[in-house]
């Protein structure tokens, strides 16, 4: 089987010589969460996440038409300060003076922030200081502060091998050469680390060529500041600081669009804001707070439109809340006729308000009463095509087939990026589903291979296999003319992970006269919308 992270406590003695060696590392400090900062506050959004990840790479940044650019940034001797209409940051690979071995300790890896994060609590709770990073997936580090040489991570990694059964492991990379940011300017080549940007009338111009091997034409405007700053992995994050009211601006229509009616767009704008203060703390590791793509909310800046602007200024301040407390705001495209519970998809703490919704007005199907977790009330459910509110969006059912031969590519890359044992597996006998929850979402996969079985379980499936789109489907199997199996077909409904608002549901209570209150009190049971005041407290992250 699959290893999965145990939630049984460890052992006693190693819980109190964890805690015991983590208070002398730390000096016996009590560190304390620093408090969320009031409304109106600045943001911090990873813009460009992996600058000089190739040599390649190169950010132009412009001034609008009639403005400057201030680029400041540390000397020895103290600040420097230049002004210019252009700068162009590029990469150059500097050989080090000796090879670096660098090392971390990986306690597990995720497909999305929030089961590394539910998993990062229970190590804590077992006195182990550890911090989420998203090296591509997202994983939980031993904190390298704390655990900072390589006696103390093969402690800790000998101690967690020996009492419980998490994929643990050292990540080693040597290191010859590392990636330094440079710009020309005044015949001078300037090669910091850190760089801050501002412009006079607070917009700023960049056209990005990033991990390309061509140039990308497309210019995006930002509003606020910039700031180029080293990230853990050894490249580059180019940070905007912007407010988040312009932030939310920039969100609205590259998640939802900029056409929808006008209450389907002042939900999406209520529930950007809620997820953004309540996530605040997901790139800890980086200095920053948010990214700008789908492992956040896709943000572009000053790409804005009128319908939109309206919306997040009719919402202004507006965050949606379970007894006063901000609320995981997930959204995803489409259900396929109905939501999943928090915990079909992900582990930890249940969210009361994010629990299944059969997605029509209709009253078509009675979860209470007709369960899908039954596999033949599933595929009933599935046949079902007309009465949702997304019975006419693409995605609403769909059918992938793929081969034996493609299911093993999938599944080996996957467990490659895992660093499993089970990538040495070589063919696979039988696919099969064997739990869902009430739902109908896949709780549970097992592959039977040459090497044993393989359990998947949750959100990996979607990483696993490639294919499906979502976690709402089922198997039927193709065979050969001589009945030796092929490979599958994966049936299924929805599109994203289906945890929380559909949006396009959204659009369709809106077009059937739905306030945005209402649209979100349908998704989300139990939720108020309401202006954040000092009350509304922002979550036990």
């Amino acid at each position: 089987m699959l290893a999965k992270i145990s939630k049984k406590y460890l052992p006693k003695k190693l819980i109190q010589n964890t805690v015991l060696l983590t208070a002398l590392l730390l000096g016996l400090n009590i560190i304390p969460v620093k408090g969320v900062e009031k409304y109106n506050r600045l943001l911090k959004i990873g813009i460009i996440q992996r600058f000089g990840a190739k040599p390649t790479d190169k950010i132009i940044i412009k001034a609008t038409p009639g403005d400057q650019l201030t680029l400041r940034f540390k000397t020895p001797a103290g600040e420097e300060t230049l002004t210019t209409e252009k700068v162009e940051l590029k990469i150059k690979i500097k050989p080090l003076g000796k090879p670096f071995l660098k090392e971390r300790l990986i306690i597990s890896s995720h497909r999305s922030y929030e089961n590394a994060e539910e998993d990062a609590q229970f190590w804590k709770e077992q006195g182990i200081e550890v911090e989420v990073a998203q090296p591509g997936r997202w994983k939980v580090w031993a904190k390298r502060e704390v655990y900072k040489t390589p006696l103390l991570r093969r402690w800790l990694l000998e101690s967690i091998q020996a009492h419980s059964n998490t994929n643990v492991y050292l990540d080693l990379e040597t290191l010859k050469q590392r990636p330094t940011a440079y710009w020309n300017m005044n015949g001078y080549i300037y090669h910091r680390h850190e760089l801050y940007i501002t412009a006079g009338k607070n917009e700023i111009i960049i056209k990005n060529q990033f991990n390309q091997d061509t140039e990308i034409l497309e210019e995006r405007r930002y509003a606020g500041s910039l700031k180029l700053e080293p990230n853990a992995y050894g490249t580059y994050t180019l940070v905007n600081n912007v407010p988040i009211e312009t932030y939310i601006r920039g969100v609205v229509p590259h998640e939802l669009g900029a056409w929808p009616p006008k209450a389907s767009l002042e939900a999406q704008s209520i529930l950007a804001r809620t997820y953004a203060l309540r996530n605040l703390h997901r790139f800890v590791v980086d200095n920053y707070e948010l990214c700008a793509d789908t492992h956040c909310q896709v943000y572009q800046g000053l790409n804005i439109y009128p319908e939109t602007d309206a919306a997040v200024i009719a919402t202004k301040g507006k965050v949606l809340t379970y007894k006063d407390e901000l609320i995981d705001a997930v959204y995803f495209a489409v259900s396929g006729g109905v939501t999943a519970d928090f915990n079909d998809l992900w582990n930890g703490a249940k969210r009361p308000y994010l629990q299944p919704v059969v997605d029509g007005t209709n009253n078509i199907w009675d979860l209470s009463k007709n369960s899908l977790a039954s596999e033949k009330n599933f595929r009933k459910f599935m046949s079902l095509e007309k009465g949702f509110n997304e019975d006419s969006c693409r995605n609403f059912r769909w059918r992938e087939v793929v081969s034996l031969s493609d299911i093993v590519g999938y599944l080996k890359s996957y467990f490659r990026n895992k660093k499993s044992p089970f990538a040495q597996f070589q063919t696979i006998k039988q696919v099969e589903v064997t739990e869902r929850s009430l739902a109908g979402r896949v709780l549970k996969m097992t592959v039977e291979t040459d090497r044993g079985i393989i359990e998947l379980n949750k959100d990996e499936v979607q990483n696993a296999f490639w294919v499906p789109w979502s976690t709402l489907f089922y198997l039927d199997p193709i065979y050969k003319p001589d009945q030796t199996l092929w490979g599958y077909a994966f049936v299924g409904g929805g599109f994203g992970h289906g945890v929380g608002l559909s949006q396009k549901g959204s659009i369709k209570l809106a077009e059937l006269g739905w306030s945005s209150d209402r649209i979100l009190s349908f998704y989300f049971p139990g939720t108020e919308v309401q202006p954040l005041n000092e009350s509304v407290t922002f979550g036990q992250k």
